[in-house]
């Protein structure tokens, strides 16, 4: 049990917010990023949408939460949601 909780350990961990849950089980959720310019040092922020599993449909647009990487469950699904985070004021 030991060596199946090792392997699961080293998935990729991404937080970010709900921009839609239209979709039955699905999630988009937008993962924002911060990086620096190579020449001139500006900040920039660069955001990524990730389609998630979300088999409870727990989660709703606004919400933080927090998705680990997946074997493809669909064409463009490779991720879960692993917990909310922070839900959103509604």
């Amino acid at each position: 049990m030991t060596e199946n909780t090792e392997k699961r350990s080293n998935r990729k961990v991404l937080r970010g917010v709900v921009v839609s849950d239209k979709m039955t089980k699905t999630r988009v959720i937008s993962v924002d990023h911060v990086i620096s310019h190579a020449v001139y040092s500006k900040t920039l922020r660069r955001n990524r949408k990730f389609y998630a599993h979300d088999e409870a449909n727990e989660s709703k647009a606004g919400d933080l939460v927090e998705i680990v990487s997946t074997r493809p469950l669909s064409a463009l699904k490779r991720w879960r949601v692993s917990r909310i985070v922070e839900k959103a004021s509604r």
